[in-house]
């Protein structure tokens, strides 16, 4: 059940001290994790700003040449890449990692090509097309890359862009795009895309007339991102609502924002708890965010506590068999999707995990039958689509013991999945390709340390 923290909780612990903006506690010559499993976690987590809510962001600066001050921005690998990015457009950027802070300065850029090599470490890159295009009228973008989860196209920029009167030329390696002035239009988008609505948000804001966007997203950090262009003058309505109408400004101004909280790092950390039975606090929550998650933590059996912007969550003593669908919000986040399977995996009964957001997510499954859990995937052709499209089903066997072994993160939140696995796992696990993992938690293995794992960073030729 949910119910109010008792009032003699204690306080938020300290923040861990700040680190070199180089993906937080994945340190440069370490390729491996290695986890002894069986501990129980218990303490305290003070949860970081949002990584999907600080790249937005950081793009959105390169709409007006004001200085735009964010703060509360992980520490991140792809933090860095976008930093990267915007100075290799001209931008002026200030990093204070201590504070947590990044200044932007656009005022004089000097290109609006953004450079492949960039590009091609995540796909979030993408994200200053929009704001180049309004800006400047123009923009150069090898296509992103990132995890590989499956199709990821970013047909929905480009039809948005070309709907708002923009010429495109977009080919599998290259998107290239004209304009003399981005006008207002209606735009319906074939899904709710998470980047395909921040980017046709933020060229919006700069159009001239009303654009209208009709079912766009409605994930908290797109409600972040159009608060954020709101306070730099932007005229938005419908946030949080799949219909967002936005009339065009002449110009933006600067702005000084605080990120939301990574809602993504704290469910990791609450499912962590849940799959150990044991206690961790999450201080610097919204519970709002967390509703899908807490909802099937406590059909699952756990026990989670919310009071203002702290959570408690306690695993119960038996975990039971759910079934949960991806979809946006409010629906089940798929980056939570990878840790709350390996959570079934403990879950008496069959459970059932339906992915209908990217189709190759549940590939970290063979790396959960490899430590010993019962996981049977399934491909099905989903209908009514203009373009050919899958979904995936898993189902989850169990309770199965897990056994130590050396698995891979394949990507970011698959990542998270194994190392929560070797948690649970008797034995050691090793787990390779962890440098996925540094581009979207910070400070993950000494915060997991500090809980009471048993778990190091290392090469894969030494020992811990």
């Amino acid at each position: 059940m949910t119910a109010t923290i008792p009032t003699t909780m204690p306080g938020p612990a300290s923040p861990a001290p700040s680190t070199p903006l180089t993906g937080g506690a994945i340190g440069e010559a370490a390729n491996v994790i290695r986890i002894t499993g069986g501990n129980r976690l218990t303490g305290s987590v003070v949860i970081s700003g949002s990584k999907n809510a600080a790249l937005p962001a950081l793009a959105a600066t390169l709409l007006t040449e004001d200085e735009c001050v964010l703060r509360n921005v992980p520490d991140l690998a792809d933090i860095q890449t976008m930093v990267a990015l915007l100075r290799s457009l001209g931008a002026q950027v200030e990093v204070d990692r201590a504070k947590r802070r990044i200044m932007v300065r656009a005022a004089r850029l000097t290109s609006t090509a953004a450079p492949p090599d960039l590009v091609g470490k995540m796909r979030a890159s993408f994200l200053v097309a929009g704001p180049l295009l309004a800006r400047f009228g123009e923009v150069t973008a090898t296509t992103p890359g990132g995890c590989h989860l499956g199709a990821r196209p970013v047909d929905v920029d480009v039809r948005g862009f070309r709907r708002m009167g923009a010429e495109v030329d977009f080919s599998e390696q290259t998107v290239s795009a004209r304009t003399v002035g981005l006008r207002g239009a209606f735009i319906y988008m074939d899904y709710p895309s998470h980047t395909g609505t921040e980017n046709l948000l933020m060229a919006a804001s700069l159009a001239s007339g009303r654009t209208t966007i009709v079912n766009a997203s409605c994930e908290p950090e797109i409600i972040a991102l159009g608060n954020m262009l709101v306070r730099m003058g932007a005229r938005i309505s419908g946030l949080g609502s799949p219909t967002l109408v936005v009339d065009g400004v002449d110009r933006l101004h600067g702005v000084s924002e605080v990120i939301l909280p990574d809602r993504l790092q704290a469910g990791t950390f609450a499912i962590a708890a849940v799959l150990t039975k044991g206690e961790v606090k999450l201080h610097g929550v919204r519970p709002a965010d967390m509703l899908p998650l807490t909802a099937k933590l406590t059909e699952a059996g756990a026990e989670v506590w919310e009071h203002e912007d702290t959570m408690m969550v306690r695993g119960g003593s038996t975990l039971r068999a759910v079934e949960v669908q991806t979809l946006p919000f409010p629906g089940f986040p798929t980056d939570l999707q990878a840790s709350f399977g390996t959570l079934l995996t403990q879950a008496e009964g069959r459970s059932k995990i339906h992915e209908r957001v990217f189709e190759d997510r549940l590939r970290y499954t063979d790396q959960l039958n490899a430590m010993g859990a019962d996981v049977r995937v399934e491909r099905y052709h989903v209908h009514g689509s203009d373009q050919p499209r899958y979904g995936t089903l898993a189902e989850f066997h169990g309770p199965t013991p897990l056994r130590g072994a050396a698995v891979r993160a394949l990507d970011i939140r698959a990542g998270a999945g194994v190392v929560l696995a070797g948690l649970a796992a008797k034995g050691e696990t090793t787990v390779s390709d962890i440098y996925h993992l540094a581009r979207g938690y910070e400070d993950f293995v000494p915060t997991l340390r500090s809980l009471g794992a048993t778990i190091s960073e290392g090469t894969a030729d030494a020992t811990p």
